[in-house]
C-alpha cells in the first residue's frame, strides 16, 4: 500500500492508503473526495478531476502527456503543476503523495 493525501480546497485531508497501479482520481472517487467530479471516468476525456500536484512532489510525478496536457486546456485555473488526478498512476516512487483540489472542476 501506498500513501495518499488528498487535501480538499477547504483545507481538509484525506489520508488514504492505497494499491499501487490505481490512480489518484479512482482513489478519490472510491474515498469520496469532494471536488473530484470524475465524469469521464477516467478516460482523460475531460478536465473535472484536475488537481495540483504538491510542489514537493512535482517532479517526481512528472509533466503531463500531450493528450492530458490538450484536456488541462479545459480546466479551471491551471497552474504549472496541474494534472490530471486519473492520469497520475500510484506507485511506490509515490509513496507520501500530496495533491491539492481546486476551488472549482471546469
Amino acid at each position: 500500500m501506498t500513501k495518499l493525501t488528498i487535501v480538499a480546497f477547504d483545507g481538509a485531508r484525506h489520508e488514504l492508503d492505497v494499491e499501487n497501479g490505481s490512480t489518484v482520481m479512482e482513489n478519490a472517487v472510491r474515498n469520496s473526495v469532494p471536488g473530484i467530479e470524475a465524469e469521464c471516468g477516467g478516460a482523460c476525456a475531460c478536465a473535472t478531476c484536475h488537481v495540483y500536484v504538491d510542489d514537493a512532489w512535482a517532479a517526481q510525478v512528472g509533466a503531463p502527456e500531450a493528450m492530458e496536457e490538450d484536456m488541462l486546456d479545459f480546466a479551471y485555473d491551471v497552474r504549472p503543476t496541474s494534472r490530471l488526478s486519473c492520469q497520475i498512476k500510484v506507485s511506490e516512487a509515490l509513496n507520501g503523495l500530496i495533491v491539492h483540489v481546486p476551488e472549482r472542476q471546469a
